[in-house]
């Protein structure tokens, strides 16, 4: 007789599929999280969702607003660049210290990361989800050798706050060479030159906050003229 999921793997998947879907904008910004809607939706009881929405409060993925329930977070330009300038120096000082205790393996770990990456990167009609799994797995092997448990923790949390925001735009911004902006970052952590690495990674970030804004930009403005 097959065993029934216990309440932690219930409340762990809820997690993941809650977190998944607010990170890829199915639940869209604003939007009202109700337990009950979400547990049919889901397929999961309320109790294990609840407690998703409580971890996703610490992460800052959902608002709670006491007795008024949850919601996503809104979208606006003043938090997408405080996410993008904390993850600018989370990241780098990670960088830095993922490239001064890496070793063979770290080095082995990056070039194979950026290999998978650089094939969808030079294939015509990328898969951007495929593109995003890959472009993550090779941010992550980059600050893998990084000792900080803590540094590795605020960046996960912030690296997925601003992967919501790329979501919105599901695109890059014209005529950036994101593959260029990789195979620099890869050159300069295997090189091991950390200032070169961490000025790479921050314009690589910074660039994806501006091609996001560029595209919340032109929606304000699609709104205006709806309403004009």
């Amino acid at each position: 007789m097959p065993q029934k999921d216990s309440a932690a793997t219930l409340s762990d998947r809820a997690y993941q599929r809650l977190k998944r879907d607010i990170i890829l904008g199915h639940w869209t910004p604003g939007m009202r999280l109700a337990v009950k809607p979400l547990t049919e939706h889901y397929e999961i009881g309320a109790s294990p969702i609840r407690e998703a929405l409580a971890r996703l409060v610490g992460e800052g993925l959902v608002l709670a607003f006491g007795q008024r329930g949850f919601r996503v977070p809104p979208i606006d330009l003043e938090d997408l660049w405080d996410v993008t300038n904390t993850r600018v120096l989370i990241e780098n000082q990670a960088l830095k210290q993922s490239i001064e205790h890496g070793g063979d393996e770290w080095e082995s770990q990056v070039v194979a990361a950026y290999h998978q990456l650089e094939k969808i990167e030079d294939a015509p009609g990328n898969d951007f989800a495929e593109w995003e799994r890959r472009n993550q797995a090779f941010h992550e092997a980059l600050v893998a050798a990084c000792p900080s448990r803590w540094l590795q923790r605020m960046r996960e949390i912030l690296h997925d706050q601003h992967r919501r925001y790329r979501f919105l735009s599901s695109r890059f911004a014209p005529g950036r060479d994101v593959a260029a902006e990789h195979r620099a970052l890869r050159d300069a952590a295997l090189a091991g030159d950390v200032g070169t690495a961490n000025d790479v990674l921050r314009v690589h970030i910074e660039r994806t906050a501006h091609a996001v804004e560029h595209v919340l930009e032109l929606a304000a403005e699609e709104l205006q003229e709806a309403a004009s």
